[in-house]
C-alpha cells in the first residue's frame, strides 16, 4: 500500500507564504502525474496544481502566479509553494498521485491525508 505523506500547513496572516511537502512513504517503480488539491468547507474538492512525470504543470486560474508546484522524482516528493496567501486560500490541501507501485501492472490513484492551511485576513 502507497502512503503519501503531507506536511507544511498551518495559519497565515493574508500576503503570507507556506510550503506544502508531500512524500511516498515507501519505495515505488514510477510516480506518474502529482497533483495538489484543496476542499474548503461546504465546497466541492477543486485541482489547485498538478504536474507531469516529465515537468509539465497546470493550475487552477485562481492561483496562477502564486502558486508553483514542483517535484523530486528522487525522492518521490512534491511540493506547493504558495505565495500572496488570500483567505479565499483557507482550504484543507490534499496530495494527489498517479503510481504504478510495483510495476506497470499495479496502478492506483492514492491520496494523502490532507493538510490545514488558513489564511487570515
Amino acid at each position: 500500500q502507497v502512503q503519501l505523506v503531507e506536511s507544511g500547513g498551518g495559519l497565515v496572516q493574508a500576503g503570507g507564504s507556506l510550503r506544502l511537502s508531500c512524500a511516498a512513504s515507501r519505495s515505488i517503480f514510477r510516480i506518474n502525474a502529482m497533483g495538489w488539491y484543496r476542499q474548503a468547507p461546504g465546497k466541492q474538492r477543486e485541482l489547485v496544481a498538478a504536474i507531469t512525470s516529465g515537468g509539465s504543470t497546470n493550475y487552477a486560474d485562481s492561483v496562477k502566479g502564486r502558486f508553483t508546484i514542483s517535484r523530486d522524482n528522487a525522492k518521490n516528493t512534491v511540493y506547493l509553494q504558495m505565495n500572496s496567501l488570500k483567505p479565499e486560500d483557507t482550504a484543507v490541501y490534499y496530495c494527489n498521485a498517479d503510481v504504478y507501485a510495483r510495476g506497470v501492472w499495479d496502478r492506483g490513484d492514492y491520496w494523502g491525508q490532507g493538510t490545514q492551511v488558513t489564511v487570515s485576513s
